[in-house]
């Protein structure tokens, strides 16, 4: 490839922060994450036409993950194309995409049981109902390890970086080394100055799989995620700034599984505290902010550490009596 494909971020307002896709200017041109229902458009026709583009000839929807934020645009966007447009997502998320009930049943297994709240499913359930277009069969399962073509000379390798969510993906434009991550590189987290995600292990491996494999020319962030000051990290970042982002990454991980296995080996004990039973990390960390503020990132990401640490326990035991 001799040329490079130009990526256009493109912004929709929601919430305590905006939601951030982008936009592939390439012969078949690909939008990566779909924001919510309104996001397609409020926010990407208005950008598109700012640029000479039409949303109709989007030929491609790449979704990083499954949250609600990334995939609820999903349906409104692909009715835009003219139901024209392939729209692609790892098969371990496929489930968020298909079902609005799916996002409340991962709710309940996980921050739910935490959360003093017994209206959180109701509100759950409205929310999903707003935010999430419709459902919807993806068009392209992948796994990692597919090469999508934009036209001409144009690729996309697709690699799979759980953590986040299970079914995280990263889309790599081949010969540019630009890399497109959703969520899956949370450095200090976003509004909630937390890291969120569900499979510590997995996060930490996809991480260092960045930095050491993929090494990315410029990468590209769901959202604007902090620095240790509190200072956001813009969406767009260079080769320097992305291992920088990377790096720290790496270092938050390492202090939470610290002070989460540190908890978990003393025994969770439920208190008045608002991080119960995980007060103990929060105290050692230095956290303050609201881990019930939605979607509690502080809370999800511990029950991955409980759940890993569990499952370590459980196999310590039957080897003792097997």
């Amino acid at each position: 490839m001799t040329k490079s494909v130009a990526v256009h971020p493109l912004v929709s307002p929601w919430g305590r922060f905006g939601l951030y896709s982008f936009f592939i200017d390439a012969p078949e041109p690909a939008i990566v994450d779909t924001g919510i229902a309104s996001s397609p458009a409020e926010g990407m026709v208005p950008a598109l036409e700012a640029i000479g583009r039409r949303i109709e000839d989007v030929r491609w929807i790449l979704l990083t993950h499954g949250h609600i934020d990334h995939i609820g645009g999903a349906y409104a966007l692909w009715e835009l194309t003219g139901r024209r447009a392939q729209v692609v997502i790892h098969e371990a998320d496929a489930p968020m995409l298909r079902s609005r009930r799916a996002h409340v049943d991962e709710y309940l297994a996980g921050r739910a049981q935490y959360l003093d709240d017994p209206d959180g499913e109701a509100k759950l359930t409205e929310a999903t109902n707003a935010v999430i277009s419709g459902e919807m069969e993806p068009t392209l399962l992948v796994r990692g390890g597919e090469t999508i073509s934009l036209g001409g000379d144009f690729t996309v390798t697709v690699h799979s970086i759980p953590g986040h969510t299970r079914g995280s993906v990263a889309y790599v434009i081949n010969g540019q080394n630009d890399v497109f991550v959703g969520d899956a590189v949370q450095v200090h987290g976003a509004a909630n100055g937390f890291p969120g995600f569900v499979d510590p292990a997995g996060y930490r491996a996809s991480l260092q799989y960045l930095r050491d494999e993929i090494r990315p020319r410029h990468l590209y962030l769901g959202h604007p995620y902090r620095r240790a000051d509190g200072t956001p990290y813009g969406v767009e970042l260079d080769a320097g700034q992305a291992e920088e982002a990377l790096k720290g990454s790496l270092e938050i991980e390492a202090r939470v599984n610290s002070a989460a296995n540190d908890c978990l080996a003393a025994g969770l004990q439920d208190s008045g505290s608002p991080y119960s039973p995980y007060a103990r990390v929060a105290e050692d960390l230095g956290y303050e902010g609201d881990p019930a503020l939605e979607p509690s990132p502080f809370f999800t990401t511990l029950n991955g550490y409980r759940t890993t640490f569990d499952h370590m326990t459980d196999d310590e035991e039957i080897n003792t009596h097997g």
